[in-house]
């Protein structure tokens, strides 16, 4: 068997640096399939026009506290679909590598991320970013999109995704936590 189809993506990206991030982030980029995953999340959004508008068009959730987090994960040697779920509100991206980066389409733009091991966290930069796949965006208009996943006291799987832009601020913050699903059990 050819050793690339066996591994997930988040592991061919860190490479051994995989092996050293928290356990519930291990357990959750370490496997294949379709698996799911709950929790709770909490989402905060701009206000305004400009960032309304570009929230529907990215197809990002409203703004909620506490709110109930389903994603269902459909994970494959040439890429991963994630299908969450924000309380009544979807969102799906899909991802797979490309270059040495985790490329992610979310509604009409594609992001280039750079994983990085710090500690046992692990943090998401922007490093390229493309509309329709095709125009090339600066990535330096996305330096304050920040992402960074950990592990929190009771071994749960923890989130923290922002996204600001120049000039207007806050577009969306979220977090929360996550388990895997009891529904699918453990793969």
């Amino acid at each position: 068997m050819d050793r690339t189809l066996s591994i997930t993506l988040f592991q061919r990206l860190l490479g051994a640096e995989f092996y050293h991030l928290a356990p519930a982030i291990k357990a959750l980029h370490g496997r294949r399939g379709e698996f799911r995953y709950a929790g709770i999340a909490s989402v905060r959004r701009g206000r305004g026009l400009p960032k309304a508008l570009l929230a529907r068009i990215a197809r990002l959730p409203p703004a909620m506290e506490d709110a109930p987090i389903a994603i269902r994960f459909s994970a494959g040697s040439e890429g991963e679909t994630w299908q969450r779920r924000f309380g009544s509100a979807s969102m799906q991206t899909h991802a797979r590598i490309r270059d040495g980066l985790l490329m992610e389409r979310l509604g009409p733009c594609t992001f280039g991320y750079r994983l990085v091991r710090v500690g046992k966290e692990l943090a998401w930069t922007v490093e390229r970013a493309r509309l329709f796949g095709i125009i090339p965006l600066p990535a330096k208009l996305f330096d304050g999109v920040r992402c960074r996943e950990s592990q929190d006291d009771a071994g749960r799987y923890c989130f923290f995704v922002e996204a600001r832009l120049p000039v207007l601020g806050l577009l969306i913050r979220y977090e929360g936590w996550l388990e895997p699903d009891d529904e699918t059990g453990s793969s």
